[in-house]
C-alpha cells in the first residue's frame, strides 16, 4: 500500500475511532451508576491512547486527522435508563470491528497493521464491557477488596470528566 493510500485509510480509521470516543464521552455524562461510569472512563482513556497512536502514524505520513464533535444526546429523564445508550454503544463497537477487520488486511506496513489489530482487539473488549453493563454485571473492572460493596452515587457521578 502506498503512503498516500495508507494515510487515507489511517485518517478514516482515526475519524471512525474518534466518533466512537466522542459518543462515549457524551454517554458517560448520562451514566450515573458508579461502576458503569468508571468503565466508561476506562474505555475513553484507552480510546485516547488509540487516537494518539493513529495521530503519530498520520504525522509520520504528513497527514492531519479530522476532528469530530461530541454528539449532543437528549437529556434523560429521572426514570429513563441509560441502558439503550449502552446497547447502542455495544452494537456500534461490533460494527466498527467488523468494518475495520475487513479493511485491516489491506494495510501492508507491519507496524501499522499490528497497531490496527491491537485497536480492534481492545474495541472488542470494550464491546464486552458494554454487553456486560446491559446484562447488569457491575464487576467490570474487578471486584472491590474484601467484598466491599459499591458505594453507589445516587446520580452523584460528576458531569465533568476532569476537575481542577
Amino acid at each position: 500500500m502506498k503512503a498516500d493510500n495508507l494515510a487515507a485509510v489511517l485518517k478514516e480509521l482515526h475519524r471512525d475511532k474518534l466518533a466512537l470516543r466522542q459518543r462515549h464521552v457524551a454517554v458517560a455524562r448520562q451514566v450515573s451508576d458508579y461502576n458503569f461510569n468508571n468503565t466508561y472512563q476506562y474505555v475513553i482513556a484507552r480510546e485516547d491512547v488509540h487516537l494518539s497512536w493513529l495521530e503519530a502514524a498520520l504525522a509520520e505520513l504528513a497527514a492531519t486527522p479530522d476532528q469530530v464533535p461530541e454528539p449532543q444526546l437528549p437529556a434523560r429523564g429521572k426514570k429513563d435508563s441509560f441502558q439503550p445508550l449502552v446497547t447502542q454503544d455495544a452494537r456500534e463497537a461490533g460494527e466498527f470491528v467488523a468494518r475495520w477487520r475487513a479493511r485491516g488486511g489491506d494495510i501492508t506496513n507491519a507496524r501499522h497493521s499490528k497497531m490496527v489489530s491491537v485497536i480492534l482487539g481492545e474495541t472488542l473488549e470494550q464491546k464486552r464491557f458494554f454487553d456486560q453493563m446491559v446484562a447488569g454485571n457491575e464487576d467490570l473492572l474487578g471486584r472491590r477488596a474484601n467484598g466491599a460493596q459499591s458505594p453507589g452515587t445516587g446520580d452523584g457521578v460528576l458531569a465533568e470528566r476532569w476537575r481542577e
